[in-house]
């Protein structure tokens, strides 16, 4: 099955309107690892170490299906990311995937 990448970069000052969100967004994201459809999912971090943005990599047949998806996201939802990019990816490394 294809993946596609979230790529979010928060809006800036956005860490505690981040943290307010992210008990559910964890449970959209916890929802979507029971299905088995994320391979990767994790926060982007500043030159301090706080969070910035996201990266979230999940299977889905298209390109619609993954945006549908990436739309029930709280953190879309309720305008977290300044700025959001959803593209295709496919795996070169690690080998023999």
């Amino acid at each position: 099955m294809p993946l596609y990448a979230l790529i979010g970069r928060d809006k800036e000052d956005g860490l505690q309107y981040r943290l307010d969100h992210r008990p559910a967004h964890l449970e959209h994201m916890a929802r979507l690892d029971a299905e088995g459809r994320i391979r990767y999912g994790g926060p982007l971090l500043n030159e301090s170490g706080k969070m910035a943005g996201s990266l979230i990599v999940i299977e889905a047949e298209n390109l619609a299906s993954a945006q549908a998806t990436f739309a029930d996201d709280p953190y879309v939802i309720h305008g977290i990311f300044e700025n959001c990019q959803i593209l295709e990816t496919t795996p070169i490394f690690p080998r023999g995937n």
